[in-house]
């Protein structure tokens, strides 16, 4: 038997599981991983990514499609999103980027009453056989350390 070990991960299995929408309580401050915060929009860390630098772009507002959102909130969702992709450009140079939503529990959407966009940062040969053989993902860096290097590049950005 191989085992893989990931200390890390009994912090997040011993912590009290949070009720309600991770994204609204990311804006009453109860979220670490919150990276930015704009007038009407948001970027968060993803605490399930599929690599590192894996983001969430949301809406402040708590809505859950495409059609709830106003003219601005959608330019600022997409600018925001452009911000996201331009500040791990600058820190984490990958090669590309996965960039999209899922709207709906069957289209994967695994929080789908808070519409938010994925930003995945993407290198040559950043998945392998482990995930398709063995259903585990390789992450080489640990999500709070992502997470302080990504800060202080959307610290700059203004709101």
């Amino acid at each position: 038997m191989k085992t893989m070990w990931a200390p890390w991960r009994i912090e997040y299995i011993l912590a009290d599981k949070v009720d309600g929408c991770v994204f609204c309580q990311a804006l009453s401050g109860s979220a670490e991983l919150l990276l930015y915060r704009g007038r009407r929009t948001m970027v968060l860390m993803n605490k399930f990514p599929y690599i590192n630098g894996h983001l969430l772009v949301a809406p402040l507002r708590h809505v859950a499609s495409l059609a709830e959102l106003d003219r601005e909130e959608m330019g600022l969702l997409m600018s925001t999103v452009e911000q996201a992709v331009a500040v791990l450009k600058r820190v984490m140079r990958p090669e590309g980027f996965n960039v999209g939503l899922n709207l709906g529990r069957v289209a994967g959407a695994g929080i789908e009453e808070h519409l938010h966009l994925h930003v995945v940062p993407r290198w040559l040969g950043d998945t392998n056989a482990l995930a398709v053989f063995a259903d585990v993902r390789v992450i080489p860096q640990h999500l709070k350390e992502t997470c302080d290097n990504l800060k202080p590049h959307f610290a700059a950005i203004a709101p």
